[in-house]
């Protein structure tokens, strides 16, 4: 049974997963499945995020879907009771992580400073989210945050596409990215999950490439 992170190592991308609307959960989620990437950051940021976590983790227990854009303590409550299996927050808040910490919840926060890196190092954390990605500098802030904190590894979000996925993943002390372009909410709404899978298809394969 692999961990976490070493799923995620595995997969090289973590969809980020905008959803309107909880009936698009399990059409997504079956065609990230069969694309190769069982896993999800479905955003808090939308009404039907809570629902959708739900259905994705009771129709496919084996996939690892988590909760992002997590701002408060009861949205990791609820994210968590509806099976979340991971949280990501857009920044360093002391209050989430400590509180996921203490319940033993993967949490990712994300930094994009040396002093953010920091108190996550001090909380004993090995993997954080840097977000976001190519605003704050791209990989060669990765490589500058990644030279003093040696036991850190990084999860780029924000601005990663196909286009300069190789970037990040050819350095080692990337463990994955976290992307939205096979995953695009103009697909979803239209319910163009066919196109959704071949995009997934081709990200698993642009990621075994790099990986080889």
């Amino acid at each position: 049974m692999r961990t976490l992170e070493q799923q995620f190592y595995h997969y090289g991308v973590v969809p980020v997963v905008v959803l309107e609307d909880a009936k698009n959960a399990l059409p997504l989620a079956k065609a990230l499945t069969e694309g190769g990437l069982p896993c999800a950051e479905v955003t808090f940021r939308t009404d039907a995020a809570e629902e959708s976590i739900r259905l994705m983790c009771s129709e496919y227990p084996d996939m690892a879907v988590g909760a992002g854009t997590v701002l408060t303590v009861r949205q990791i409550d609820r994210a968590v009771a509806a099976g979340a299996k991971f949280i990501v927050s857009p920044g360093f808040d002391p209050d989430i992580v400590d509180y996921c910490l203490k319940k033993d919840i993967p949490v990712f926060p994300g930094c994009a400073t040396p002093s953010e890196v920091a108190q996550a190092a001090k909380r004993g954390m090995k993997l954080v989210k840097f977000f976001p990605a190519e605003q704050a500098g791209g990989i060669a802030m990765i490589k500058a945050l990644a030279a003093p904190y040696t036991m850190m590894k990084f999860m780029p979000t924000g601005g990663i596409s196909a286009k300069n996925l190789k970037d990040y993943l050819s350095f080692d002390r990337v463990l994955c990215c976290g992307g939205s372009w096979m995953v695009k909410g103009d697909l979803i709404q239209d319910g163009d999950f066919n196109k959704i899978r071949e995009l997934t298809e081709e990200a698993v394969e642009l990621t075994a490439s790099l990986r080889k």
